[in-house]
C-alpha cells in the first residue's frame, strides 16, 4: 500500500511553497496508486511554534485542493 506524507513544521506564519509543492506531488502520487496521503504536523521545536500556524497549513492545504487522508482531526491507523 502507498502512503506519503508531508511533515510541516508550525514555526511560521503558513506553509511555505515548497512544502506546498511537496504535499501536492505526494497527494497526486498516493491518489494515482490508490494510497493515502497523510499530513503529520512536526511540532519538535515548540520554542518556535506560531500560535495558529498548525490551523492555517491545514487550510491552504485545502485550499489548494489537497484533502489529506489522515491528519490531527481526522486520526488514522498510526495516530499520535
Amino acid at each position: 500500500m502507498i502512503r506519503t506524507r508531508i511533515a510541516p513544521s508550525p514555526t511560521g506564519e503558513d506553509i511555505h511553497i515548497g512544502n506546498l509543492y511537496t504535499a501536492y506531488t505526494n497527494w497526486a502520487f498516493a491518489k494515482k496508486n490508490n494510497g493515502t496521503f497523510i499530513v503529520r504536523i512536526e511540532d519538535t521545536d515548540r520554542t518556535r511554534r506560531v500560535e495558529g500556524a498548525e490551523e492555517k497549513i491545514l487550510s491552504t492545504l485545502k485550499a489548494h485542493g489537497i484533502d489529506p487522508d489522515e491528519r490531527v482531526e481526522v486520526g488514522g491507523a498510526y495516530g499520535p
